[in-house]
């Protein structure tokens, strides 16, 4: 392709080497819509195409966030009410989504069949240019927001599923603090707003406004389309001007994004966020301190400040963190560094503080990086942070994500804001100029004038409020209240008649013929067999090897599994805590701090976790791990070998102070991840009430760990020696060689290499004789209300099936599929309004159903409790059935990683899951009729009969339901 010549209307204007990610770059632009397209031409089969549009809101209402659900609910040429739906149904896709952010919008899909991922772009295409918006106002009712009244007498309320996710984000005081620190820097901008929606402003989102925001923005004008991976570009861009591009004239789009004017000096902003009745607003401040970085166009600022942020706040020797945390000024202290936006922001931030420690954390943090100006940073330190952050760019392993669709999110860093697509993929020239400036003092420099220097700067206060969520309820509904009775009998009615309209389109099922249109693979474009991830099991002085061979760019990937069976019952959550306190705490001949940069500048990181691996098809048996993963580049093994070894057999649990922290930390972050994973936790706790693995699992990192750390932060002082004594007893119990499955994951040539340096990790470790202890929980269904401040629940129910004499068969994961996507999507999430609900059937034959961001409770129990009687009369025609066995399959085979590769062949070999298991499933899957799914509704009502329950929510509405519960429990202090 030659650079000026056109290509069905798309004119070449730009290539461009981009050898850090082994791909070439080619920037088009369609001449008469005037649309642009990047395409990233490499040899990986994963493709991806994304189509984005610049969305700058201009205000709270959400327009943008509930315009990117509506779009999807359906369009002219695939007119069924959810064809994003039917997509998840039926494609074999590896990625498919849409994602609102502060300033623009993104639609992307990735699948490695050529066939689907045609597929997909072209529903894709027509939901945002064709969307059905415009003749149904019933979309952006259930999307967005509508005024819910079904007869004259009760009460009005307001519902959406926008409206009940963002109600469930405001109930987050981190998602608060990450918001409002936009809105404190940015006022005068599209980042003074929110674009996912205010649940307080919402409301007053109009169908004009919404329908006029999609006109304004969502032309090709405005686009920019996006391709990456192995595929025929002159065929896509012949479709794009056949099918769409060319029925559109270019027209200029004004959506312009404002830059903040810098303020002159640094601005306070206080925001309350709300507690439950019985929580002590005692070390429950967010204090944070914000700067804006610059522009987003800079590459190298955009690189060196992310290394900048790790360097100072995210690890054991960042001296910022040491010094808020040395100073008592929070219990976890942590950075942001937010670059996917015009002016980038970077935010210090001390979580479980006091609003009377504003003036300390200031000055605390203005003292200590003056400091570092004057007297320089570690060298160590600084060449550690840039090593871990090289190490990720290398590797690039997104942990499931298409690598395809992470290119694509930072292509538009630069893209968005009129610079090259590649801005951000070429790395190595501005990596490269960094390292050569760490003499001259190159980030010293950055900190006096980005951050000390720089008055464009907020200080942000989130402080707790007891009875704040009680207050808003009592105006919203005395507000509703107040509108309902100033309205005319006429306006009344037409409110009753919008909610009965709105229920109709929900329950009326999508005509044969419209279904046909949403395009399906056949069976056939299945391949019939699973990947088979073989291990090649050898034994180095005694100890299983488990090694998976696979290109790997030249890293080791090193992980030592040890078995746990022979911790005490009482001391099983401290295996949890061992791997909070491994490498973050000094040993023999390291001090922690200087343990940190070594993991640093030698390696890619090692972790540390604890998991229960479920036996295959048992419900009672499982194995109790605890797991070191670690990897290196195959010429700094020797050095990864020796941290290892002095880690796991000299690591010290005497610093008192140093416990402290890591304990305070770790509380710290299980609060964050409840409420944004409310529908886990609940799910795996309510396993916790019949399933030993469950019960393990909710002693090592569920509400019950949760609440064994709280007790340690709250007793510190009078429990230090048995933390101590403890952790020393765990850790003796759990290094044993005889307790040890190594595994290795690296290139096939590369292996022998690894095998003496192996001997030297194995003779390092003790070779007593292991016990293991048959562990007899007390197992009982709670059925818990877990209250909190929270606006929305989290609603599980859950059992054993196989306690249940049923057993593990292939076609319960189509169960699942049609559960999830087909029973629970309609019931829970369209008709309840919540933001999601799931199904999971597993081969330890715990099934559960669990809802996200729920408005509802008893409804969603309910819900639950009629799913037997639904699949009791299911029904589905052949295309429907292939069309759930196809989105089965694309769960199955999702694409892995080298790591992630080597990770899931060691489970399944621990669990005794044999390729012969996968290829049954496989095949049940793929043979799966109604009858089969029919045969499953006694297993679900059996289940949901045994009535285990556990609700995750508001306090006003658990107690409201206090009924359906044996324990009220106040989850946070």
């Amino acid at each position: 392709m030659q650079i000026g010549e056109t290509y069905s209307g798309f004119k070449l204007q730009e290539q461009k080497k981009l050898e850090e990610i082994n791909s070439e770059g080619m920037l088009f632009y369609h001449e008469k819509s005037g649309a642009r397209l990047f395409f990233l031409k490499n040899e990986d089969d994963n493709k991806v195409f994304s189509i984005s549009f610049r969305t700058p809101p201009d205000d709270s209402r959400g327009v943008p966030h509930i315009l990117e659900h509506s779009v999807l609910c359906g369009s002219k040429k695939f007119p069924v009410k959810e064809p994003f739906v039917e997509l998840v149904k039926g494609s074999l896709n590896t990625f498919l989504n849409a994602m609102t952010f502060p300033d623009k919008t993104m639609y992307p899909v990735a699948s490695v069949n050529d066939k689907d991922f045609a597929n997909l772009m072209d529903v894709y295409l027509d939901a945002v240019f064709q969307p059905n918006i415009y003749r149904y106002p019933e979309i952006m009712m259930q999307e967005g927001w509508h005024y819910e009244l079904n007869s004259r007498e009760e009460d009005m309320t307001y519902k959406g599923v926008v409206y009940n996710e963002m109600k469930g984000a405001f109930s987050s005081p981190e998602s608060i603090l990450f918001r409002k620190m936009l809105e404190s820097l940015y006022p005068d901008t599209q980042y003074g707003v929110e674009s996912g929606g205010d649940p307080d402003v919402i409301p007053q989102l109009t169908q004009q406004q919404f329908l006029d925001f999609h006109s304004r923005y969502y032309h090709p004008s405005n686009s920019y389309i996006y391709l990456y991976g192995n595929m025929d570009i002159i065929e896509k861009l012949e479709f794009l001007d056949r099918e769409y591009l060319s029925h559109f004239e270019k027209k200029k789009v004004d959506s312009a994004l404002i830059t903040q004017k810098p303020f002159q000096s640094c601005r306070e902003m206080t925001v309350e966020y709300p507690i439950s009745s019985a929580e002590k607003e005692k070390d429950k401040t967010f204090l944070s301190i914000n700067y804006s970085v610059g522009k987003a166009v800079d590459n190298e600022l955009y690189l060196a400040f992310d290394i900048l942020e790790h360097m100072l706040l995210e690890t054991p020797s960042s001296p910022l963190k040491k010094a808020l945390i040395d100073a008592g000024i929070g219990k976890d202290v942590f950075g942001v560094f937010e670059s996917g936006m015009l002016q980038p922001m970077f935010g210090i931030v001390a979580k479980g503080s006091n609003e009377n420690e504003k003036r300390r954390f200031q000055d605390t943090v203005e003292k200590t990086l003056n400091d570092i100006v004057d007297k320089g940073i570690d060298k160590k330190l600084v060449e550690a942070s840039v090593n871990i952050k090289e190490f990720q760019l290398r590797e690039a392993d997104y942990k499931g994500y298409p690598k395809g669709l992470i290119y694509g999110m930072k292509c538009m860093d630069g893209w968005l804001y009129d610079e090259a697509p590649w801005t951000h993929l070429t790395y190595e020239s501005v990596l490269n100029k960094i390292k050569s400036q760490l003499d001259n003092n190159y980030f010293e420099n950055l900190i006096n004038r980005y951050i000390l220097k720089n008055n464009h700067s907020s200080m942000l206060i989130i402080r707790p409020e007891r009875g704040l969520e009680e207050k808003k309820d009592a105006l919203l509904k005395e507000k509703l209240k107040t509108l309902k009775d100033s309205l005319s009998e006429d306006e009344i009615q037409k409110i009753i008649q919008d909610t009965l309209r709105l229920k109709k389109r929900q329950m009326t099922r999508d005509s044969k013929e419209d279904l046909m249109k949403i395009p399906l693979l056949s069976i056939e474009d299945i391949d019939p067999n699973p990947k088979d991830l073989k291990l090649v099991k050898n034994k180095i002085q005694d100890v299983e090897v488990l090694f998976y061979p696979v290109f790997t760019n030249g890293i080791y990937y090193v992980n030592l599994y040890f078995n746990t069976e022979g911790v005490k019952e009482e001391l099983i959550p401290y295996v949890s805590l061992l791997s909070a306190v491994l490498g973050k705490v000094s040993t023999e001949n390291y001090y922690y701090e200087d343990l940190a940069k070594e993991i640093n500048i030698y390696t890619g990181g090692i972790n540390y976790s604890s998991q229960a691996f479920s036996e295959n098809g048992n419900s009672r048996e499982f194995y109790p791990k605890f797991i070191v993963k670690s990897k290196v580049l195959v010429n700094n093994l020797e050095k990864l070998i020796s941290i290892l070894k002095e880690i796991i057999n000299y690591t010290k649990f005497d610093e008192k102070k140093r416990l402290k922290e890591i304990i305070q930390e770790t509380k710290s972050r299980i609060e964050m991840t409840i409420f944004e994973r409310g529908h886990v936790v609940v799910a795996n706790h309510v396993s916790s009430y019949f399933s030993p693995a469950s019960k393990y699992e909710d002693m090592i990192g569920g509400l019950e760990f949760y609440k064994f750390i709280s007790n340690l932060e709250n007793n510190f002082d009078s429990k230090v020696e048995e933390i101590r004594e403890s952790l020393k007893e765990v850790s003796n119990e759990i290094f044993n060689k005889n307790n040890l499955i190594l595994n290795i994951t690296c290139d096939e040539a590369d292996y022998d290499n690894l095998q003496d340096r192996v001997k030297e990790l194995i003779s390092g470790l003790k070779d007593d004789k292991v016990g293991k202890i048959s562990y007899k929980f007390d197992l009982k269904a709670k059925n818990e209300g877990l209250m909190t401040s929270s606006k929305i629940q989290y609603v599980a129910k859950a059992y054993n099936y196989i306690d249940l004499g049923y057993s593990y068969s292939g076609s319960l994961q189509v169960l699942k599929s049609i559960a999830n996507y087909e029973y629970l999507w309609n019931q829970v999430r369209v008709q309840g309004g919540a933001y999601g609900s799931f199904a999971s059937f597993q081969r330890n034959g715990n099934m559960f159903f669990t809802s996200y961001r729920d408005p509802n409770l008893k409804h969603t129990l309910e819900v639950y409790d009629k799913a037997g009687e639904f699949f009791n009369n299911f029904n589905a025609d052949d295309r429907q059935m292939v069309k759930y066995i196809i989105g089965t399959i694309s769960d199955l085979d999702f694409p892995l990683s080298p790591s992630m590769k080597g990770e899931r062949a060691v489970e399944n070999y621990i669990r005794h899951v044999s390729y012969e298991d996968l290829q049954k499933e496989r095949q049940e899957i793929l043979n799966t009729g109604v009858e089969d799914i029919k045969g499953f509704s006694k297993l679900i009502s059996s289940s949901m009969n045994k009535d285990n329950i556990c609700v995750l929510g508001s306090e006003q509405k658990i107690k409201e339901n206090k009924d359906l519960f044996k324990n009220l429990v106040n989850l946070f202090e």
